[in-house]
């Protein structure tokens, strides 16, 4: 019986070496094209720094002075003078801690040292807002004239140092708004105070100042006639803060802005 080999084998081998052949080769030279772009760009990466070197030099030499001098700053200046300005703060603060338990002019006659100082040559709250402006007691004084102030009804001057006042504390930045919505409704412009107490809703929420300025400014907008949204805060204080003491009580002030429209 005749034998006989099967026709294409041998060249089907060849096909397939000669593939791997092509393929190996276009890979070997896709890969030396990266390298010889790598090598380019190493070299134009040389030259650029040679012919920069003087200004790059000159640029990292201000860098590392600026951060010295940042850091020499907050060592020999900046630190010293946070430590005085807190000294100096406890004084009227003391004053202040003082009048907050007393009544009458005697009280205001304690908030009034605790604003000028004086006494024994001590700083009031106003001295170091002034002289401390860029401090953390510098900015916690303009906090406690404002209240001061509030609290001797000289609303202006409670408005301006407030005013001043920044915090992202979650009590004593909505307090600080709030303070100025107070002033605002003290002097019977309801609209300013209005959005101060909304501000001072929104600065940070939690269960005391939120509730709290939430339904001072649904008591405004009701003056203000303004009774969708008196109703829309009463609503926000009933859904979020139903067991505040704002919010035990809250149904009839929303039954009340819903009725009146």
């Amino acid at each position: 019986m005749a034998t006989y080999k099967k026709r294409g084998y041998k060249p089907k081998k060849e096909k397939v070496v000669q593939e791997v052949e092509e393929t190996f080769d276009e890979t070997q030279s896709t890969t030396a094209e990266v390298f010889n772009t790598l090598d380019e760009t190493a070299n134009k990466s040389e030259e650029w720094i040679e012919k920069n070197s003087k200004p790059l030099f000159y640029g990292l030499v201000v860098i590392a002075a600026l951060i010295l001098g940042y850091l020499g700053y907050n060592k020999f200046i900046g630190e010293p003078t946070e430590r005085e300005a807190s000294n100096e703060l406890a004084h009227p603060r003391a004053l202040f801690d003082e009048a907050a338990t007393a009544a009458g002019a005697q009280a205001d006659s304690l908030y009034n040292l605790a604003l000028i100082g004086g006494v024994d040559g001590k700083y009031g709250f106003t001295d170091i807002s002034s002289q401390f402006g860029g401090t953390k007691a510098g900015n916690l004084a303009n906090y406690y004239a404002g209240i001061s102030y509030l609290k001797m009804k000289k609303y202006k001057e409670a408005i301006d140092y407030l005013s001043k006042f920044d915090s992202d504390d979650a009590l004593l930045g909505p307090v600080a708004l709030g303070a100025i919505g107070d002033a605002f409704a003290d002097i019977n412009q309801l609209k300013d105070a209005l959005d101060y107490y909304q501000q001072a809703a929104n600065k940070k929420d939690n269960q005391f100042t939120t509730p709290l300025f939430l339904f001072k400014a649904g008591q405004v907008a009701m003056e203000l006639k303004d009774y969708s949204t008196a109703e829309k805060l009463f609503t926000t204080i009933k859904e979020k803060y139903a067991n505040t003491d704002q919010g035990r009580d809250i149904e009839k002030h929303l039954n009340s802005a819903k009725y009146a429209q």
